[in-house]
């Protein structure tokens, strides 16, 4: 199970650190960092979101490990690349960036525990997120999606749906465009981190919201710069057979 922002603030504008919009990437020769928050900053995350620390250094220095470990990205690689349909499909949806739900759903498969999202373990009441995003029943709440006080019968279909990888998916990308509308970012807008340190920000922002750990945005910064996400969402396509005369 992993920790997540409760997502329950009135979607207003939040005061962000000053990055304007079309400040250079490198200023210097020094390039900003997008996961670094002012502190008041944090206060109203924390204030509006509920946050959480860093991981402690044991855990880092596990996740860090695992991050290395050449079999289990290989798998994880292959599992991504089966939700690549859905991440382009929900991601063109919801106005959201591709790369920024294949990095999230990336650090997600290759952290998950075995065997969470069997339909047993769901069952068991063990974990309280579920699927490949690794999301809770809450989210379907955020999302309107099921009453805030469920049946029994409603919050199993709720499971169920969570277990279900492209719906989770879709859940996924309707959850980063629902904290999106709380910070105030334009519904149409796509945050690109490449182009403006602001979303950058932003996208770090959301990642942080995600997961609820502090060092998690640099993580998913790291990973929507790695060129084999970027092979699985842009440039697997298969050669255009030439046409018979």
């Amino acid at each position: 199970m992993r920790p997540q922002a409760d997502g329950l603030a009135a979607a207003q504008p939040l005061a962000l650190a000053q990055l304007s919009a079309d400040e250079p990437l490198v200023a210097e020769g020094q390039r900003p960092n997008p996961a670094d928050f002012e502190v008041a900053e944090l206060q109203e995350l924390q204030k509006r979101f509920g946050v959480h620390g860093p991981q402690t250094p044991l855990a880092q220095l596990f996740t860090a490990g695992l991050d290395h470990w050449a079999p289990l990205r290989s798998h994880t690689l292959q599992r991504l690349e089966a939700l690549m349909p859905a991440v382009r499909q929900e991601a063109k949806r919801f106005q959201v960036n591709p790369m920024l739900l294949t990095a999230v759903l990336y650090d997600e498969l290759q952290h998950a525990k075995p065997g969470e999202d069997s339909e047993l373990a769901m069952r068991s009441g063990l974990f309280q997120t579920h699927g490949p995003a690794q999301l809770g029943v809450e989210e379907l709440m955020h999302q309107h999606l099921l009453p805030r006080h469920p049946s029994q019968k409603q919050l199993e279909a709720a499971r169920q749906q969570l277990l279900d990888p492209e719906r989770n998916v879709a859940l996924l990308a309707g959850k980063m465009a629902r904290i999106s509308r709380a910070l105030g970012v334009p519904s149409q807008q796509q945050l690109e981190a490449s182009t403006s340190p602001r979303d950058a920000h932003l996208i770090a922002t959301l990642a942080y919201l995600h997961n609820g750990k502090l060092d998690y945005p640099n993580r998913i910064l790291t990973y929507m710069q790695d060129p084999a996400l970027h092979g699985l969402l842009f440039g697997r396509q298969e050669a255009q057979s030439a046409p018979l005369i």
